[in-house]
């Protein structure tokens, strides 16, 4: 997409069809840093074609990896040179955080900057724990190595956030001793399973995870799944049309991620999934949604919203579909994303007739209500622009959602996979 896209969406009386989703977002920005600093040549398939994902790609290749389509010839951990300049992560925050752990222990001293949106976002939370750990790190601008010894130590995350998390597992490999992360609440572990796999010593007990120093890691060889972010949004669009049946190829299913079909089907929609298989040690599995009867409104609290902080917008909309008084707390972080997605969500559905005001950390929607279509805005936000498109399937009459082209930060040909679905 070019840029300033208004993409139009008009409603669907029915969804139907199967398709396979862009490699998991998450475990491609985690695989192509873990190969990078591997003894040897990984492979790689299924990598998402996001941008994001290109950022991490294009900032690895600056630092002196070898990416040559889904192979990646690793450096091992004190192979990577400096860059030859700033290295730009576009709008990647899992880029600019996860790299500034990578990085934090080298020789040679690194700036990351990015774009407008994620040059706003706070990384004081990933300099607070680097420096703990005995790293050199500043921000503004982000600045990290050059020098420090890094000495294990014991971090308790005052936030939820597994880039946070993996941040401080990349500075631990070259920590002496133990490094320890203890979360809030258990976030994604796509780090810890696959540094398990190259050979690291980490340990997972709950909430707490452990690392030791570790001299090398074995090569990858690893086919990312679909990721379930993306599938979210079509969890929720064919389960709240009538007569919809979409079939999901390949998608991960790690529990630490799929929250939110758990609220999904605890409200009346039909999930399931069959030929569940492991990729690695990831669980994998088609997904088939169809409509249900809802029965109830949705409710997260708790730390849960910690735990699908990436698909709260488009849990926003199907809960403007529920019968009752939703209530989404917990998601503050919502409000330092790409956008203030608190407040997009709500100007976007309020603008689209529904019944919803979002506070401090959330949301409380009531519902049913019957959408109307409207003009929105993305806020530049590719999870907010989605939202509003699986909203305009619901919606009387035509939708149109200004800034449409930041869906390609992470999910290219999504609009494309709509029209075919619908």
């Amino acid at each position: 997409m070019g840029a300033n896209v208004i993409a139009t969406v008009r409603r669907a009386h029915r969804l139907e069809g199967e398709i396979r989703l862009p490699g998991d977002k998450s475990m491609s920005h985690r695989a192509l840093m873990l190969a990078s600093i591997a003894s040897g040549r990984s492979s790689i398939r299924g990598l998402s074609t996001g941008a994001d994902v290109h950022s991490t790609r294009d900032c690895l290749t600056h630092l002196g990896v070898d990416i040559d389509g889904n192979i990646v010839h690793g450096v091992g951990l004190e192979g990577m040179r400096a860059a030859p300049g700033p290295l730009d992560c576009g709008n990647s925050g899992t880029t600019m955080r996860l790299l500034a752990g990578l990085l934090s222990g080298q020789a040679f001293v690194s700036e990351l900057t990015g774009d407008a949106s994620l040059s706003r976002r706070p990384m004081d939370r990933v300099v607070e724990p680097l420096r703990r750990l005995g790293a050199n790190a500043a921000w503004p601008p982000l600045r990290v190595g050059g020098g420090g010894r890094l000495v294990g130590t014991t971090y308790e995350m005052p936030i939820a956030s597994a880039q946070v998390k993996s941040a401080i597992l990349l500075a631990g490999l070259r920590a002496e001793g133990t490094t320890t992360v203890v979360e809030p609440v258990a976030t994604r572990n796509h780090t810890e399973l696959m540094l398990a796999a190259m050979g690291a010593n980490v340990r997972s007990d709950g909430r707490r995870v452990e690392l030791s120093k570790t001299d090398w890691l074995e090569p990858l060889d690893i086919d990312i799944p679909g990721d379930f972010s993306a599938a979210a949004f079509w969890l929720v669009a064919a389960g709240l049309i009538p007569a919809s049946r979409v079939r999901l190829l390949s998608v991960g299913v790690n529990p630490t991620r799929t929250a939110l079909a758990d609220s999904l089907t605890a409200c009346g929609l039909r999930i399931t999934q069959s030929n569940l298989r492991a990729e690695g040690a990831e669980p994998v599995a088609d997904l088939e949604v169809t409509p249900g009867a809802l029965t109830r409104p949705i409710e997260v609290k708790d730390g849960l919203a910690g735990r699908m902080i990436d698909e709260l917008p488009v849990l926003a909309v199907a809960a403007t579909q529920m019968p009752g008084r939703s209530v989404i707390t917990g998601a503050a972080e919502l409000k330092v994303k790409e956008s203030d997605r608190l407040a997009a969500i709500e100007q976007g559905l309020l603008a689209m007739g529904a019944d919803i005001k979002a506070g401090d950390d959330g949301w409380v929607i009531n519902g049913p209500t019957k959408l109307e279509g409207a003009k929105v805005g993305s806020a530049g936000d590719h999870r907010v622009a989605m939202a509003f498109a699986i909203a305009g399937l619901m919606a009387q009459g035509k939708t149109e959602i200004d800034g449409a082209e930041c869906v390609d930060i992470s999910y290219p040909g999504f609009f494309d996979q709509l029209e075919y679905l619908a």
